[in-house]
């Protein structure tokens, strides 16, 4: 198993480079305000949050419609209340 620095590095880098500058930007910096505070099952949420695809999170983000692609769970409810 991946011990929780080395995942921690993973989803920074994984946060940043999305291709998409936007969630880039958004992810990037909601990662970089929270992964230190998040326990062990919050940082494999995050993991499975970056885990899909950009367009569904924009819009789950930034138009407000509900995807059932986006699991509800604290750390989701935490990036829907992110601003930058």
């Amino acid at each position: 198993m991946i011990n929780k620095e080395t995942l921690k590095k993973k989803i920074i880098y994984r946060s940043t480079h999305r291709g998409n500058k936007e969630m880039d930007l958004l992810l990037g910096k909601f990662v970089e305000k929270n992964i230190d505070n998040f326990n062990d099952v919050e940082l494999k949420d995050l993991v499975n949050l970056l885990n899909i695809n950009d367009d569904i999170l924009q819009k789950w983000y930034f138009e407000n419609i509900k995807e059932n692609y986006v699991p509800i769970n604290r750390v989701s409810q935490l990036l829907k209340k992110f601003k930058l």
